[in-house]
């Protein structure tokens, strides 16, 4: 059995090397954040989508800065379910582009380079992450360089 010391310790001194290398703490993920969906709302194919389902942006905005925190800093901040608030969405793999270059580009604004691509990476898994989950949620099964709402060949 794993002591739960143990754990509490390890995730510490992974903690502390995420920090020791690319310099995150909770102001450059806020700081990430904001922008983030500042430039969302403002994005012709993706915002329409997220003005329609968030009325308080504040409380989002919070939920997003924990959900980073704990995929970044492993803070444990973020208590949610991800593939069920996207799940429900009518989205493609167009939205996961357009949703990854937006967050791409303000990581390299906002965050160094050692952050940014820490940030880059996970935004990447997590995108594939969901968009896997929503099309196997909808039936389809994606194969290589396939991508949700994509046709096959006749």
């Amino acid at each position: 059995m794993v002591d739960p010391r143990e754990v509490v310790s390890r995730r510490a001194r992974i903690t502390a090397e995420i920090v020791a290398t690319t310099g995150i703490d909770e102001a450059m993920i806020e700081r990430l954040v904001r922008r983030f969906y500042a430039r969302v709302r403002e994005d012709g194919l993706i915002g329409p989508m997220f003005e329609a389902r968030i009325a308080d942006w504040e409380p989002h905005l919070q939920r997003m800065c924990a959900f980073w925190s704990s995929v970044a800093l492993l803070s444990g901040r973020y208590h949610g379910s991800p593939m069920s608030m996207h799940s429900v969405l009518p989205i493609d793999g167009g939205h996961f582009d357009r949703w990854l270059a937006i967050f791409e580009a303000t990581a390299r604004d906002v965050c160094a380079p050692a952050a940014a691509d820490f940030f880059v990476a996970r935004a990447r898994r997590i995108a594939e992450s969901l968009e896997l989950g929503i099309s196997h949620g909808r039936g389809v099964t994606l194969e290589t360089r396939r991508r949700l709402g994509e046709r096959g060949p006749p």
